[in-house]
């Protein structure tokens, strides 16, 4: 990676200010040719690292292009870990462009997805799954994900599994130190029941991280929360509501929804996606029918379901809902809202509230259109949603990639573990051994090949 390399790094458009980025050997030497200070005879060449200059580009025909400001770092003390300039200019899609055009007729070339951190990996700056978690980082939409992609570019994730990894290795090495010496017996310099116990440990603390996926993966993409009901009984006035904008058609009108309608908000930290589907009941109408299809669909798929009950109906009509949707519950979290709350009586509430027992604790009144008890729903939500609070040094696995290495890597010292059982040779203790060593290895990218780095990093946007 000898060439210089350069993007836009910041969001794609116009805006205020807009910043490139310029890395690699003749970064400074590069942005020197444009770059002309409003000091006289300073050049970025001659500039300290971390240092921030205020001048103007000046474009081939000797016209100013615009008024800038350079900042320089020198190797190693940068992102990528090699010499780079980030110039600050006026938001400008025709100043970015210009300014783009007049760094690659310098000798730059454009930076591919994510090269810029891909530099940064192979410089040693950080390791493969705090590479990644830079990515989780910008894409990251609650306190929650945003929390757990800086614990993991702190290196807290990469720290547990180095730790697992030093230990793996120095007991693996005594393993092949006894297979140098086979030939006398009596040797013995791994303790069998000092692995065993490792192995146990071991084992133990991958299964903790890879059990962390399903929670993790609810942080960092959104909890799924499904809107079930009958028709007309208030869901998409409630989506509405909770999306505090009008997303779903609301209308007196009787299978007025019938597709899935999606989006996403964040309540205390937490994100949710929202799905509110058509509503059940029984009609001939075809496509309205695929439309509750679907909505049976999304309600198994769902961590949270909604189930909107219209209060003001009688209570058969609850019962005769409640026999579609109780076979479909299995390990999703029901939340009964009872809507149109202004419109009944304590006697019937309580009613309503009696049967609901049957299904679920869970349970509130509320009016959607007028928004009555509809705070107190959202508290409801995130305590259904039973996401533990992430902490500043909670390591969760996020990444589908790492929860396959991390299973793999169960796998192989479960293998050791049974080895051992059976007395099995220590050729075969130890290749199980370095199974488990090389699937830690390849979270961290201790391990790694082109094709996996070039998967990684062409998800990432330019400029990063």
């Amino acid at each position: 990676m000898t060439d210089t390399i350069c993007a836009v790094s910041t969001a794609a458009g116009l805006g205020a200010i807009a910043v490139l980025r310029i890395s690699g050997e003749n970064a400074i030497q590069i942005s020197d040719a444009l770059f002309h200070s409003v000091r006289k005879k300073f050049r970025l060449s001659d500039a300290e690292t971390h240092t921030a200059h205020f001048g103007r580009i000046i474009d081939e025909e000797g016209a100013v292009l615009d008024e800038v400001l350079a900042t320089v770092f020198r190797a190693p003390n940068s992102f990528t870990g090699e010499d780079s300039v980030e110039i600050s200019c006026h938001g400008s899609i025709f100043i970015q462009q210009e300014l783009l055009k007049l760094l690659l007729k310098k000798g730059c070339r454009m930076a591919e997805p994510g090269e810029f951190t891909q530099r940064a990996f192979a410089n040693g700056k950080f390791d493969l799954s705090q590479a990644e978690s830079i990515a989780d980082l910008i894409a990251s939409q609650s306190r929650a994900s945003h929390k757990l992609a800086m614990n993991q570019m702190r290196g807290g994730f990469s720290r547990e599994l180095q730790n697992l990894r030093e230990r793996l290795l120095t007991f693996t090495s005594f393993v092949e130190l006894e297979l140098d010496f086979a030939d006398h017996e009596e040797l013995e310099f791994a303790d069998r029941s000092e692995l065993k116990l490792l192995a146990s440990e071991i084992k133990e603390k991958i299964s903790k991280l890879e059990n962390s996926f399903g929670t993790g993966n609810v942080i960092k993409n959104g909890i799924p929360v499904s809107i079930i009901g009958e028709t007309n009984a208030g869901k998409s006035t409630l989506l509405n509501f909770l999306l505090k904008e009008d997303k779903a058609i609301v209308s007196d009108i009787h299978g007025t929804t019938r597709d899935v309608v999606e989006d996403t908000i964040t309540i205390n930290g937490l994100l949710f996606r929202f799905i509110d589907t058509a509503g059940l009941r029984e009609t001939t109408d075809v496509i309205e029918n695929m439309g509750i299809e679907r909505s049976f669909k999304e309600m198994e798929k769902a961590s949270v379901v909604l189930w909107v009950v219209d209060a003001s109906q009688p209570l058969e009509n609850m019962k005769k809902i409640a026999s579609q949707i109780e076979p479909r519950l299995v390990d999703q979290k029901c939340v009964i809202v009872f809507n149109k709350m202004d419109l009944i009586d304590e006697e019937k509430r309580r009613e309503l509230s009696e049967y609901a027992k049957g299904f679920t604790d869970n349970q509130i009144f509320i009016s959607a259109k007028n928004e009555l008890n509809t705070e107190k729903l959202e508290e409801l939500l995130v305590e259904a949603s039973q996401v533990p609070e992430v902490g500043e040094n909670d390591v969760m696995v996020t990444n589908l990639r790492h929860y396959e290495a991390l299973k793999n890597a169960r796998i192989a010292i479960e293998r050791v573990e049974e080895g051992m059982e059976m007395q099995i040779s220590g050729d075969f203790l130890s290749q199980d051994i370095r199974e488990c060593l090389h699937y830690l290895g390849e979270i961290t990218g201790e391990i790694t090949t082109d094709e996996v780095l070039g998967n990684i990093f062409m998800k990432f946007c330019i400029g990063k």
